[in-house]
């Protein structure tokens, strides 16, 4: 089988936000340390990382705040909005985490890998057009799948955000158009505040927004439940070119940012599903970057599950995961569901009848 693509480069560990704050480089570190450790039994290959171009991350963002980033490197700290700072070094980190998986876009689309993870920071999935939240500078992943359909001429990317915050950032990059499917199942209410089930998207981009707002305490039977029931249907009526996912660990149970139940078998899981997926609709086509996950040994350990998946996984040899019960589901949970699918079923009428 062909190698799995992983971007890493010290850069991301020089990007400080302060020495309490809880988007810190060792969230990088102990991810590397098990990378060193792991390496003999995982079939990994290097991907390095470059600088996006101003020109380039304008593609998603207003050149005038991709200046104003820019021109915070080698300045002491910069305030952009109450959680969100910049370092002398965030704007090469910023920078090359967009660049390093355009990178790794051009790997997988070129059959050097079949699939990759890039362990990058800062975050991006909350990066607005011409603003930073919530620990986000730029927006990676809709940077990366806005570079697939602009520079490798893709028509239709699929974003899924498992992350416990909504991908707000995301989200709105694409709400108008049908080239990109974006899923998002978080925590709600929660921050950022958005991401509900009557956000769909609009004008051609109408159906092509897809929430999936879970309450507190939502675990692997209720996201496996989602995979099975929401995402995995309407990816198969989509048939994208190529699955991104906004890997955040925040939904583990151990999670100081969150109240979910995700446990490391779950994220294996959901890794296996978004794989048997790819394998059907893109080639195997599959790229994640890490988002949030502020446990160290909940993000060490998941992280290490999910690169293991990719890098392991046979599709020949491995069957989807058993599907959760729907009976066995608390009611609120199935109630949410069924409203899920009721926003979205004219749009996608493959979705399965409650």
């Amino acid at each position: 089988m062909k190698p799995t693509g992983i971007i890493t480069d010290s850069i991301y560990l020089q990007h400080e936000m302060g020495s309490f704050h809880p988007e810190s480089p060792e969230r990088l570190n102990v991810i590397y340390e098990m990378l060193e450790q792991e390496r003999t039994r995982l079939n990994l290959v290097d991907i390095p990382a470059r600088m996006a171009t101003i020109e380039e991350i304008s593609m998603n963002h207003d050149r005038r705040y991709v200046e104003q980033i820019a021109a915070t490197a080698n300045r002491p700290h910069t305030y952009l909005d109450p959680d969100t700072s910049t370092c002398a070094y965030s704007w090469e980190a910023a920078s090359k985490a967009v660049g390093g998986l355009f990178n790794l876009v051009d790997a997988v689309v070129s059959g050097t890998v079949r699939n990759g993870f890039a362990m990058v920071r800062p975050p991006g999935h909350h990066a607005e057009y011409r603003r930073a939240m919530g620990f986000c500078l730029f927006n990676n992943i809709a940077l990366a799948a806005r570079y697939a359909l602009r520079v490798h001429g893709m028509r239709r990317v699929a974003v899924v955000d498992w992350d416990l915050h909504h991908g707000n950032g995301t989200q709105n990059a694409f709400y108008e158009t049908n080239q990109v499917l974006f899923f998002s199942a978080h925590q709600f209410p929660h921050y950022p505040g958005t991401g509900r089930i009557a956000e769909v998207g609009k004008a051609e981009g109408e159906g092509y927004t897809v929430n999936i707002p879970l309450a507190g305490g939502a675990g692997d039977a209720e996201y496996l439940t989602v995979f099975h029931m929401v995402v995995a249907p309407i990816m198969e009526a989509f048939k994208p070119d190529l699955i991104l996912v906004s890997a955040g660990f925040d939904a583990h149970y151990s999670d100081p940012l969150g109240g979910m139940r995700l446990t490391e078998d779950g994220y294996e899981l959901m890794t296996q599903m978004l794989q048997h997926m790819a394998a059907n609709h893109c080639s195997e086509r599959l790229i994640m970057t890490l988002e949030g996950g502020y446990n160290l040994d909940a993000l060490r350990n998941s992280a290490n599950r999910v690169i293991s998946c990719l890098s392991q996984y046979d599709p020949n040899n491995e069957s989807v995961p058993m599907e959760a019960s729907f009976e066995d589901l608390v009611p609120s949970f199935a109630n949410r569901l069924r409203d899920v699918v009721g926003a979205h079923r004219r749009y996608w009428p493959n979705l399965p009848q409650f």
